[in-house]
Formats: C-alpha cells, structure tokens, sequence
C-alpha cells in the first residue's frame, strides 16, 4: 500500500495520465471515469440530485456522481481550478455544440448556468458555483471528496440550495 506522501507525488501524475486516457476514449458517449465505467450519452453533463450517507441530499451529474465545489471559486461563477487542479478534480463540462446544462428533479433550474473556463471549455455552475467531479468517487452514493483540502483548497459537496455542505 503506498503512503500518503507517495500517493500525493503520484497522484497528480497518474490523474494527468488519467485525464489523458479520458480525453482520447471521449466520443458520444461523452468521457470516462479514470476507473472505465462510462459516463451515459444523455445528461452526463446533467445536473440532479442523489443520497450520500451521512451528508443526505447533495448535488449530482447524470450518471448519479457526486458533485463537489471549490471553495476557491469563491461562489464567483468562474473557477480558479485550472492545470493539474483541474487534472485532479475534472470539471463538469458541457458537449461542444450543447447550449444548455440539463437539470433534474431535486434542483432549482433558476440555479443552472455555465462558465467559460480559460480553455475554452463551458463548465456547469449551480448558484454561481462552478461544479466538479472527483475521480476517487468510484460508484454513485460516495463522496470521497468531502471535505479535501486538496490543489489549493477545500472540496465540499453542494447543497440542492446551492451552498456547500460542510459536515
């Protein structure tokens, strides 16, 4: 088992392999999961909400994964998560070519909007809030990320209000 220190030195590496790998398989079918579960055709860029055990209802994407936000961010409807922060904590981006994010049941969709991010990139917000995923979440239901103070900052999951839940 690697240590944390390791893990920390290699982590940022292997979620650049990672992102890399994600990027190449992209298609209709939109990116993977750095596991290889395919993320679904239709709202994965979605926005809905789901059940964590212990933090209740939070925001997530169409496949069911929780959504995180970085504090950073600053409820600023622009990301300060860019390069290997971004690697790490890959943002919720729409397809090329779609105008809007998808909302589900259990959000307000007066809350849905996008960013352009410095790439390029359309990034989905809730209530001004950039969301991300995070790679380390391996089924839905799990929230890995809580609470990380990980590239700079702190990673929390979101509130249906649209505010971070910091418990």
């Amino acid at each position: 088992m690697l240590t944390r220190t390791v893990r920390r030195r290699i982590g940022p590496v292997a979620a650049c392999v990672g992102l890399l790998i994600g990027v190449a398989s992209c298609g209709a079918t939109g990116p993977r999961r750095s596991h290889g579960a395919a993320r679904p055709a239709v709202a994965g860029y979605g926005v809905t909400t789901g059940d964590v055990k212990g933090l209740g209802t939070v925001l997530v994407d169409g496949g069911g994964y929780t959504l995180y936000l970085f504090l950073p961010d600053d409820h600023a409807s622009h990301s300060q998560c860019t390069g290997i922060c971004a690697a790490e904590w890959p943002p919720l981006l729409l397809p090329k070519g779609t105008a809007a994010p998808v909302g589900g049941g259990g959000i307000r969709p007066s809350l849905l909007g996008t960013t352009v991010r410095s790439d390029g990139g359309v990034q989905v917000t809730y209530n001004g809030w950039p969301l991300y995923t995070w790679p380390d979440d391996l089924s839905p239901g799990q929230a890995t990320g809580q609470g990380l103070n990980n590239v700079g900052g702190l990673w929390y999951v979101v509130s249906p209000e649209g505010s971070p839940i910091r418990s």
